[in-house]
């Protein structure tokens, strides 16, 4: 039976325990860089998760306030997961595995431009990564993604130059 008070108060015991998985992250890197929501979205993912496995993923990062759960907007018979607060805050610890990967990973799939930009203004990407996502945006996905915010900036910026 696990313990509900974890194997100790250290700070990185109580991370591993929170989001130590490999599912818990791929959940929240899912909503943060593409934008999904919904249980068949996520179970679309390249990673495959089981069924069961996403179902107590799910449960548990709510439980944590990591996600909270209300009915979807365009299906009311679906839930829809959105990042709390909690869960906005690791944010700028998934653009960090991100970076480190690509440095490490000689098969990466992350964009070589992208991670440049976000090392080149961390702490504005950074922010700008939190408020779409809070607003219901993400990275890559949709007409008011970071992406799409930053090459409207980038191109109104040239045409005043």
């Amino acid at each position: 039976m696990k313990r509900s008070t974890g194997k100790s108060h250290c700070p990185i015991n109580f991370g591993l325990e929170a989001f130590g998985d490999p599912w818990s992250l791929l959940v929240v890197r899912d909503i943060v860089y593409f934008g999904k929501r919904t249980f068949s979205e996520f179970s679309a993912s390249e990673e495959r998760i089981a069924p069961s496995v996403l179902s107590a993923r799910l449960a548990y990062l709510e439980q944590r306030d990591v996600l909270s759960r209300l009915p979807d907007a365009g299906d009311a018979r679906k839930m829809s997961y959105r990042l709390t607060e909690t869960g906005l805050a690791l944010i700028p610890i998934l653009l960090e595995i991100a970076a480190w990967s690509a440095r490490v990973d000689p098969d990466t799939d992350a964009p070589a431009e992208w991670i440049g930009l976000v090392e080149a203004d961390k702490p504005r990407i950074t922010q700008l990564i939190i408020d779409v996502v809070r607003g219901g945006g993400s990275i890559f996905a949709g007409e008011d993604s970071v992406v799409a915010r930053l090459a409207a900036e980038s191109a109104g910026s040239s045409s005043r130059g």
